[in-house]
This record gives C-alpha cells, sequence and structure tokens, in this order.
C-alpha cells in the first residue's frame, strides 16, 4: 500500500503545533460587551431567558463596565430600560435620559473604555416599534427626526460611537448630517445594516422591554431569505457615511457576514445575539453540550465568517476562558 506524501494530520498531533498553524484565532478585542440600564440605584434584575446577564442600574453598570475593562475587552454596547414611555419615544433623546447618564457615568470612571449606544425607539415607545407610528404603520421619514436627536443626545453625552438598529430607510445620512451640523464629526457610526426580522431576538425583548405590542417588525427588518437584499442594505449604508457595518443576527447569517467581508472594505461587526446565547446556556444546563466548548466554537466561527468585531453576552466569559487558556511555553 502507498501512502500519501501529504499527511495533512502531521500539524495536528500536538497543541502546540495546531496553535502555530491555526487560521482563526479569537482574542478578547473582538468582543463587544452589551449592557442593560434601568434606573435606580443598586438594582439587578436577573433576565431568566438570559442566564448571567441582568438589567443593572447605572451604578452597577459602570461596575460590570470596570469588569469588562479588567479583561481587555474594549467596548461596552448600552440599551436603556426607561422609567416612562410615550408614543415618540422620548426618554431617548431626553438629556437626563437612562443612556445619557450611564454614558456619562461610564466615561467618568472609563475613559478609555469605548462606549458605543443602541439608538433605535423600541425600548422608548409605549408600542414597542421602532419608530413614530401613523395610521397603524411604522413613519419611516418621521422616525428620521427622532433617531437623529437621539444619536444627537448620545454623542453629547460623551459615547464614543452611536450604533443604529431600527431599520428605516436612510437612518444613517440622518443621523451622520445631525452629528456633523453639532460638530460631531469625529463620532463614528456602527449600523446594524443588515438586520434581519429574526425569532432569535426573543430573549433580548424580555430584557429590554420591548416587545411590539400589536403587530411585527417584517415591514422594516429584513426578510431572512434575502441575501441579495442585504447586500443592497449594506451598500446604501456605506453611501450614507457608515463607518462599521454590522449583520444581525450572526449564526444563521454566516453567508451574510461572508459576501460583507468579501466585498466591503470597512470593518465588519455580526450581532451574537439573545437566542443563540440562550441556546447553548440552555443545552449547557441541562448537560446536553459542553456550554464552554460551545461558546468558543461559535464566537470562532463567526470570526472565521469575516467578523472584525463581535458583540456577544459571551464577552466576558469567553475572554476569561482565553485568560485561562492562554499557552505558555
Amino acid at each position: 500500500m502507498h501512502f500519501p506524501i501529504c499527511r495533512p494530520r502531521r500539524l495536528r498531533k500536538s497543541e502546540a503545533l495546531r496553535r502555530m498553524v491555526r487560521e482563526t484565532k479569537l482574542s478578547a478585542e473582538d468582543f463587544i460587551y452589551p449592557l442593560f440600564v434601568v434606573h435606580g440605584r443598586k438594582v439587578r434584575n436577573e433576565i431568566e431567558s438570559m442566564p448571567g446577564m441582568a438589567q443593572l442600574s447605572v451604578d452597577l453598570a459602570v461596575r460590570e463596565a470596570e469588569g469588562a475593562c479588567k479583561l481587555n475587552i474594549p467596548a461596552v454596547i448600552l440599551f436603556g430600560i426607561p422609567d416612562q414611555k410615550d408614543p415618540k419615544g422620548s426618554q431617548a433623546y431626553a438629556p437626563r435620559g437612562i443612556i445619557q447618564q450611564a454614558i456619562r457615568a461610564i466615561k467618568k470612571e472609563l475613559p478609555d473604555l469605548v462606549v458605543i449606544t443602541d439608538v433605535c425607539l423600541c425600548e422608548y415607545t409605549n408600542h414597542g416599534h421602532c419608530g413614530v407610528i401613523v395610521d397603524g404603520r411604522v413613519h419611516n421619514d418621521a422616525t428620521l427626526t427622532l433617531l437623529a436627536k437621539m444619536a444627537l443626545s448620545h454623542a453629547e453625552a460623551g459615547a464614543d460611537l452611536v450604533a443604529p438598529s431600527d431599520m428605516m430607510d436612510g437612518r444613517v445620512k440622518a443621523i451622520r448630517e445631525a452629528l456633523d451640523r453639532k460638530g460631531f464629526e469625529d463620532v463614528p457610526i456602527l449600523s446594524y445594516a443588515a438586520k434581519h426580522a429574526s425569532v432569535f431576538y426573543g430573549p433580548f425583548r424580555e430584557a429590554a422591554e420591548s416587545t411590539p405590542q400589536f403587530g411585527d417588525r417584517k415591514s422594516y427588518q429584513m426578510d431572512p431569505a434575502n441575501a441579495r437584499e442585504a447586500m443592497r442594505e449594506v451598500r446604501l449604508d456605506v453611501q450614507e457615511g457608515a463607518d462599521i457595518i454590522m449583520v444581525k443576527p450572526a449564526l444563521a447569517y454566516l453567508d451574510i457576514i461572508r459576501k460583507v467581508r468579501e466585498e466591503i472594505d470597512l470593518p465588519v461587526g455580526a450581532y451574537n445575539v439573545s437566542g443563540e446565547y440562550a441556546m447553548i446556556k440552555a443545552a449547557a444546563q441541562q448537560g446536553w453540550i459542553d456550554g464552554e466548548r460551545a461558546m468558543m466554537e461559535v464566537l470562532t466561527a463567526i470570526k472565521r465568517a469575516g467578523a472584525d468585531l463581535i458583540i456577544t453576552y459571551f464577552a466576558k466569559e469567553a475572554s476569561r476562558f482565553l485568560e485561562k487558556n492562554r499557552a505558555g511555553c
């Protein structure tokens, strides 16, 4: 029998060799850690469907952000839960709104941590939709004005990046123009460019208290079946001035992440969303899978597909895992 000259297993025979030839490598610097912020002091409301995650008052959010910083995670993204809601989500752009308070508090204590803010009205409206309702439908252009106002209020509070996630047409341009007019031309926009109408957002809606009170979001979030349309959305956001492009969700859309990476020369982000997190946590709790290995395999897959940045609820856990398993000689 003639054995092959090429034997790929030669480079797999030890952990040291496997590390040397590993093509995709994760680090804490790849991660962005989400925080849910509520009013009050010393408030920690555990999120049942997202084990390990909680709604936090500003003081505890600062401590959580500090913990992320100590793990070399470079950024957090903030989601706010206001103490009152109305049809136009006015607390989203209030100078003393919950996110505006959180930005100031985090930047005061952790000036080098990158603070990103979600720009969307769904957490702030009493109907749970991402924009203004006119005649029973989300009105695109009326919403743009409020999104721009919201992003500007975040920049004024000290946000390093703003991240529109609403999926209104023209929102990147409206936000860019509003920021530039007020002297915030250096504040980048991380655009949720290809955000799909996904079932995997379920746990997030519990965490952010943002479930729509009627209908669904399919008239503005993308059809999960469409890849060409995703690229059209991405190209439009690039033309409008986006600085970073994001695909959401990540796991069921690895092909979209790859397409964006191959076509677009901007940094690419991906959101490892709440349902993806919850599935691994639930299966691990049942003893059906090894939770740590599943976590790292998923995050590696997202980076391998082409993501430069990963928003993930696993950020701290994965960073601790990487530190613990960092190899020495």
